[in-house]
């Protein structure tokens, strides 16, 4: 399990490390160390001549001396681009034990990014956003320190221009900025280097593939349909019949014993022939260990009240997605707050926009704490869906960071929906089961982009693959 720091988790981090008695001097030696470390890997592996660091002001800039220091020791060519200007004192220390020569031209095989850290707020300008620009444009192979320089720490954001790296070293641990918003493009691959810190606790958790292994025990020879639960799919309408049908698809490959399927009429027969072992009825299984409700089912008064009789007549696991969210938020999401079923909403941002009344920038300026502050109020579970999702029952919140863009695509909501219900019925709460579905989704469509262009892929090739998913994280 990963975790992720805001900036302000980080700042406290480094304070409560230095309170250990650990000084400021050490951390920043260290951090220099390790990002050589990354450094001096990738200088053999690509077999490179030339190593340029970019330090700037602060103490990001005070690690790049550090990381100088001990390249050079190590006989590999450095030079040093230096920003001007008011130097933090770490960094001045630094600045001056380094005797290795300095350059004004953006040039080097391998360029390490010292100019900010996690701390920055403001968009790039003058020669900041200048030199950002060059490294990007020079085709060098670029590693960044503890975050690209120029993306917000705290929702990945580009801030005017920031750094493109291929490798980022997370010193001490990821920030939130490398997995949210543009983070998960411009980081390239995240690499953690523990350097003593010591961080606090309410920090955002990323399950890894063995805590989803965890979530996949091994079945009994000895046992039967009514060991795994029963799953419920609600969904369908004239306009959206293939929904339904993506749903039960996915929650049959889920592991659960049984699947109930409510969907219009002129569906059943469609539906029967496809998957005949899905189980047919005309109004919801109230006994069914999971039911979920909305996809496909249009943004009706007929769908917001199917969706009101189960919250008021279901006790189980009610997963609430796609057009039956939409209904709550035209007709009344108070109808949350009264209901005897543990209940899980699905939203994607616009969903989520209608539903907490704040626009899609507000959204994804902070969308840990629009989840937490959601789920607490109507105390339920709020599994936010973005290229990265959020997951939080209004006190923990978890980032599922797995997938491609070949799930930006109609249907994918839908698939997400029939796993997460089934899981829910073989016997996972509704927290872990939407992190589990969503990583095990994320890992098909990681499996068919290894074919080829993401955009090729279908929702047949993303259920057609959830089995080779699910061996492949097993197997840890």
């Amino acid at each position: 399990m990963q975790i992720y720091l805001t900036s302000e988790q980080a700042r406290e981090a480094d304070v409560n490390t230095m309170n250990s008695g650990v000084s400021s001097e050490t951390l920043m030696l260290r951090a220099g160390r390790a990002i050589a470390d990354e450094v001096r890997g990738a200088f053999l592996h690509l077999k490179a001549k030339s190593v340029l660091i970019v330090c700037g002001t602060g103490n990001n800039g005070g690690d790049g001396y550090v990381a100088a220091r001990e390249l050079i020791n190590d006989g590999i060519s450095v030079c040093v681009y230096a920003f001007n200007g008011e130097l933090s004192a770490d960094c001045r220390r630094e600045k001056g034990r380094y005797t290795g020569g300095y350059t004004q031209t953006v040039d080097g095989d391998i360029i390490v990014d010292c100019i900010f850290g996690t701390g920055l707020n403001r968009a790039l300008q003058g020669e900041y956003a200048a030199v950002v620009k060059k490294i990007n444009a020079s085709g060098a192979y670029v590693i960044s320190a503890d975050l690209p320089s120029g993306l917000n720490g705290e929702n990945g954001a580009v801030l005017g221009a920031a750094v493109k790296a291929d490798k980022t070293v997370a010193l001490g641990n990821l920030k939130l900025g490398c997995a949210l918003g543009d983070g998960i493009d411009y980081c390239g691959e995240a690499v953690v280097k523990d350097i003593g810190i010591i961080s606090g606790g309410n920090a955002v958790r990323a399950f890894d593939d063995g805590d989803i292994a965890a979530f996949y025990g091994a079945r009994r020879r000895n046992t039967h349909k009514g060991d795994y639960g029963s799953a419920c799919i609600v969904a369908g309408s004239g306009e959206y019949l293939g929904a339904p049908v993506l749903s039960v698809s996915s929650a049959l490959r889920s592991g659960c014993g049984y699947v109930y399927a409510i969907v219009p009429s002129q569906l059943k027969t469609a539906l029967a022939t496809a998957y005949p072992q899905c189980i047919l009825r005309d109004t919801a299984h109230l006994q069914a260990s999971a039911i979920a409700v909305g996809m496909g089912m249009g943004c009706t008064r007929e769908t917001y009240a199917a969706v009101c009789s189960l919250l008021n007549s279901y006790a189980g696991k009610l997963i609430i997605d796609a057009d039956g969210l939409n209904t709550l938020a035209k007709y009344g999401k108070d109808a949350l707050k009264q209901t005897h079923a543990k209940v899980l909403i699905t939203p994607h941002i616009g969903e989520m926009s209608r539903l907490c009344g704040l626009s899609k920038q507000e959204i994804l300026a902070n969308p840990v704490a629009v989840a937490q502050n959601f789920a607490k109020e109507y105390n339920i579970t709020v599994h936010l869906k973005n290229a990265v999702s959020v997951t939080s029952d209004g006190k923990t919140a978890t980032l599922t960071v797995r997938g491609t863009s070949a799930l930006a695509k109609a249907g994918s909501g839908d698939l997400l929906s029939g796993l997460l219900c089934g899981n829910a019925a073989r016997g996972l709460n509704l927290y872990d089961a939407a992190v589990c579905s969503q990583y095990v989704l994320g890992t098909s469509a990681e499996i068919c982009s290894e074919g080829g262009y993401d955009g090729c892929v279908t929702s047949a090739d993303l259920i057609n693959n959830l089995h080779t998913a699910i061996n492949r994280l097993t197997r840890v």
